[in-house]
């Protein structure tokens, strides 16, 4: 525990904090489930993104809100249960108003969450690189942010997303950011910023860390991990990067079965059942579960007559 702070200094906020405070940026690429978490963690990341695009879409839905804070929560308990990196989550616009936001919070601290992003949008929320998104008004998010900042226990980050860059224009989203600073995030986050001078101009007018989304198929120009640090930015996020790239490889794996009825060709492109296993860790709970029978057996062979 941290006396100065009251942070415990192994809780996922802490971990958070520790990898943001050195010198390179912190690369999150998104998860959207434990064992995709896990390849994330076997790879080294320093923090992990949980998508709520990606997230939705696993569940067929399409990305406008429609995920509840329960099926969130449930998610995010079942990855921070199996890795040990800092789990960034997407709350969307919290699941509902400021009041909302703050049991958001509670449930989040619960389940393990180092930081939540919360967006400006009105629901029901888009991406933030599609046309003809709302905002709802800087008074509304900053109690939002209020709300949040109050309730929380242990030091859950708050990120702050402004999707103002679409819709009122660049000085709208830098001075939305302020107001969030001045209300206590912790990290702000402009979405659908739509060069690098944007990013640099951004980073030159707000005062706090900074988190850059390098998603694919939008408004951001594809910029390096190494740009965006140059720039200032401590975190930038690869949210939908694996997801498409899984399903890419599902449907051509399903293209294959229907035309040629065999797996044949697949195999190479496949992690093998001893790579899964390693992976999730399977030999130690067929070890557990080995050691307990013997010692039922001895048990049960000592109070033979």
């Amino acid at each position: 525990m941290d006396t100065r702070s009251g942070m415990n200094t192994t809780s996922p906020p802490a971990k958070l904090k520790r990898a943001l405070a050195q010198k390179h940026i912190v690369v999150a690429p998104g998860v959207f489930n434990a064992i995709v978490a896990q390849l994330g963690q076997k790879f080294g990341f320093k923090a992990l993104y949980f998508s709520g695009g990606g997230f939705a879409n696993s569940m067929g839905l399409p990305d406008l809100g429609l995920t509840t804070l329960t099926e969130v929560g449930e998610a995010v308990r079942t990855i921070t249960s199996v890795v040990d990196v800092p789990l960034i989550v997407d709350v969307d616009t919290g699941f509902g108003e400021a009041v909302n936001v703050a049991r958001t919070v509670s449930q989040m601290e619960k389940a393990g969450a180092a930081a939540i992003h919360l967006e400006d949008q009105v629901m029901p929320k888009k991406c933030g690189h599609l046309p003809h998104k709302q905002l709802v008004t800087a008074d509304d998010m900053v109690k939002k942010l209020l709300a949040a900042v109050e309730s929380r226990k242990n030091g859950l980050l708050l990120v702050a997303r402004t999707d103002a860059r679409a819709v009122e224009g660049l000085d709208a989203a830098i001075e939305r950011a302020r107001l969030y600073v001045r209300a206590g995030a912790d990290i702000i986050f402009p979405e659908a910023l739509e060069s690098e001078e944007e990013f640099r101009e951004f980073a030159r007018k707000v005062n706090s860390p900074l988190l850059a989304n390098m998603t694919e198929f939008g408004k951001t120009p594809m910029i390096e991990t190494s740009q965006f640090e140059k720039m200032g930015y401590k975190i930038v996020i690869f949210p939908m990067t694996a997801f498409r790239v899984m399903l890419k490889a599902v449907e051509e794996t399903f293209r294959e079965l229907k035309t040629s009825g065999t797996q044949k060709k697949l195999v190479a492109k496949m992690m093998s059942r001893q790579e899964i296993y390693e992976l999730i860790d399977y030999y130690r709970s067929e070890d557990l579960d080995k050691r307990l029978v013997n010692k039922a057996r001895r048990i049960m062979g000592a109070s033979s007559p």
